[in-house]
């Protein structure tokens, strides 16, 4: 599936069995054939009429010149559009196209610059989607592990072994963000390789939420942009069942889709609200169902369609939990991305109080590879 790519169009000429009636070609053999028609015409009536030569040969040139004229700029209006259309796609604007509207080559040229702009237009939007994702994951580590330090230099917090391994943990999580930048750059189709193994739910999902409340109260002092929430009276709950369950996915991009919709929750939750992590097991072999429930005000369900899309912050101009700053409108849209690589699905499900997103991960295809 190549996604931010045009559909094919469909070629002028295909509607008249692949001929074009009206091509270039066509057009100036009928200017020849109609010039030397107006020459003939006019030379029987000079003879028929006894007229001098010289006058018939001045109105021939007039007929034929303006004949000429009215051809050539049925052939030169198109291209001074298409200079124009490409001038601009040269200084960045992908926003102007070229009108469609001819059953020649021109036509089809124009649909090429055309297709051409919406790809360019398309790779552009994917380069800045990229450097927001990049950004947005980047500070939270970044964050975490400045918050770490200071509090040792500040002398807040002992330099023990498990303030180290914290510190550690931060700068390796850094580490796989670089590599991801790296498998970026061997894109193929829009397709980021997946590490898939293994993994008991319930101390992975243990360590995600340990993690969060631990960012939630060393950000406190931190000026964050990244949206991240600095809240730490929200309660985070993890519910298992059973406690044994096993999935198989990229345990890294499931931290995005767990940490980001965490992050989203508490923001969202009430002072001293509850956020509720549940996983099931699903329909299929190590697939895994992800429930993310907060008591907030919920999402209104016009907007369920959109609260995915890149930069949507729910069109509200104030945050609705307390300390909360509104955040990028990333999130959410990281969220699906991980979501989408694995052939999962993630949508806003039904719920009697605040918001639920379900995630639902395929796990090991059955069947032989």
């Amino acid at each position: 599936m190549n996604r931010g790519r045009p559909a094919a169009r469909r070629s002028p000429g295909e509607s008249w069995g692949g001929v074009r009636p009206f091509s270039i070609k066509t057009k100036l053999g009928a200017l020849v054939v109609v010039s030397v028609l107006i020459t003939t015409g006019l030379s029987m009536i000079a003879v028929t009429t006894k007229t001098e030569i010289r006058f018939i040969t001045v109105f021939s040139m007039i007929a034929t010149l303006l004949i000429t004229q009215f051809v050539a700029h049925s052939l030169t209006a198109p291209l001074d559009d298409m200079n124009a259309v490409a001038r601009s796609i040269s200084h960045g604007d992908y926003t102007r196209r070229v009108r469609e509207n001819r059953w020649d080559e021109l036509g089809d040229l124009a649909q090429t610059i055309n297709v051409m702009a919406d790809e360019l237009e398309a790779q552009d939007r994917q380069r800045k989607e990229l450097v927001a994702n990049v950004s947005h994951e980047l500070r939270t580590p970044i964050a975490g592990l400045r918050a770490v330090l200071e509090n040792v230099v500040d002398g807040v917090s002992a330099a023990d072994p498990e303030t180290m391994r914290t510190a550690l943990k931060q700068t390796e999580r850094l580490g796989r963000l670089v590599e991801t930048l790296l498998d970026l750059s061997r894109l193929d189709n829009g397709v980021v390789p997946l590490r898939k193994r293994r993994f008991e739910v319930w101390p992975y999902l243990s360590g995600v939420l340990k993690e969060a409340n631990m960012l939630a109260s060393t950000r406190a002092g931190i000026a964050s942009g990244s949206g991240g929430h600095t809240r730490n009276d929200v309660h985070l709950h993890l519910d298992v069942n059973p406690p044994e369950l096993i999935a198989h996915a990229d345990p890294e991009r499931l931290h995005q889709v767990v940490a980001n919709l965490i992050d989203n929750a508490v923001k969202h939750s009430p002072a001293h609200g509850r956020v509720t992590v549940r996983a099931r097991r699903g329909t299929l072999t190590e697939s895994l169902e992800l429930e993310i429930l907060d008591e907030g005000p919920g999402i209104p369900r016009s907007e369920w369609h959109r609260v995915f899309e890149r930069f949507n912050r729910g069109g509200v101009s104030a945050p609705h939990g307390p300390g909360s700053d509104g955040g990028t409108g990333l999130g959410l849209a990281i969220a699906r991305w991980a979501v989408d690589l694995h052939g999962g699905r993630i949508c806003v499900a039904e719920s009697e109080r605040g918001c639920r997103i379900l995630v639902t991960l395929p796990g090991e295809p059955s069947g032989p590879s």
